[in-house]
């Protein structure tokens, strides 16, 4: 149940917004083993100027997960290699315009509401 935040050139269609959202929530739940109905996004939609990827200037899409530590290597690489592969697939976002990074943490770093940290009560 990571906290997915996803970065993508403004204007674009809701279906391909949508595509980007369900495509990045399928690879964490195929790869790295987080339940179904853990889904916390938030997209923000840049001008072409405020999505700055080195020198593309084509489709692309940047994301930043923040997730308890604990993933192994290669689930996340097995992540890397999925999401650019659904992405590539729909909508069509070349696997070289997509970057990814990953942040962990604790269990105390989290709250879900009612200012209770969750996973650290017995």
């Amino acid at each position: 149940m990571p906290f997915v935040t996803i970065s993508l050139l403004k204007g674009r269609p809701e279906a391909y917004v949508k595509a980007i959202a369900d495509g990045v929530n399928a690879a964490v739940i195929d790869t790295m083993g987080f339940p179904e109905d853990d889904r916390y996004q938030v997209i923000h939609q840049c001008e072409p100027s405020c999505l700055e990827y080195q020198d593309r200037q084509a489709e692309r899409v940047m994301m930043h997960l923040v997730m308890r530590s604990g993933r192994s290597d290669d689930a996340k690489k097995a992540f890397y290699a999925r999401v650019v592969e659904t992405l590539a697939h729909n909508p069509g976002i070349d696997p070289g315009n997509v970057f990814i990074t990953i942040t962990e943490n604790n269990d105390i770093d989290w709250s879900f509401g009612d200012g209770i940290a969750q996973f650290c009560t017995a």
